[in-house]
């Protein structure tokens, strides 16, 4: 498995629309080896799933969301939306992740998920991409994915609902990105949720 897949954070992509549909593509990919895995390869598949989509979210929160309200003229209603896909995805999200991947009901709750989220990810290559594509420069792109990459790397790695907005992700990020990787250090040393 190739780097990129376990550290969004340091994929090649330099384009922020780029990486960004890459992601996007990772996503669906790791639901998919979620779905058709089973025991600890299943365990395995969705810790990288929730990990990619935590640090995937929060990114897009702090700098693409923010971004696209001051290339987009009416752009809060666009993200508005967004961003409550991204609050209920966040809030299905860590149902699943509670339930873990040993529950009954994992598989179902999984698949609905995995539409919520599909859907929201084609909502932003449908309505934000093309804008911010349209309205700034490749080298603002680049910036841009350097930024995202960034928040990647240091952004919480579990699903926190309520934090969707730029604001409330400077303000808590950091502090739930510590808390969350030390509980997947403490886990990856125990075999154990903490």
């Amino acid at each position: 498995m190739g780097v990129g897949r376990t550290a969004p954070e340091l994929m090649g992509e330099t384009d922020v629309l780029d990486l960004l549909v890459r992601q996007h593509h990772m996503i669906a990919e790791l639901f998919e080896e979620t779905e058709r895995s089973v025991g600890l390869a299943r365990e395995r598949a969705f810790e990288r799933l929730v990990r990619l989509l935590a640090v995937h979210e929060s990114a897009e929160e702090e700098i693409v969301h923010p971004y696209v309200r001051l290339k987009l003229g009416g752009g809060d209603g666009v993200v508005d939306g967004r961003l409550d896909e991204e609050r209920q995805g966040k809030l299905l999200l860590a149902h699943l992740e509670q339930l873990g991947p040993d529950h009954p009901d994992f598989l179902r709750s999984l698949r609905a998920v995995r539409a919520m989220i599909l859907a929201h990810a084609e909502a932003e290559e449908r309505e934000e991409f093309p804008v911010l594509r349209a309205r700034s420069s490749e080298a603002e792109r680049r910036a841009l994915a350097a930024a995202v990459k960034a928040a990647e790397a240091t952004g919480p790695t579990h699903p926190h609902p309520g934090v969707e907005s730029a604001t409330m992700n400077l303000l808590l990020g950091v502090p739930l990105a510590l808390v969350d990787r030390t509980r997947d250090v403490i886990r990856k040393l125990t075999g154990k949720r903490p």
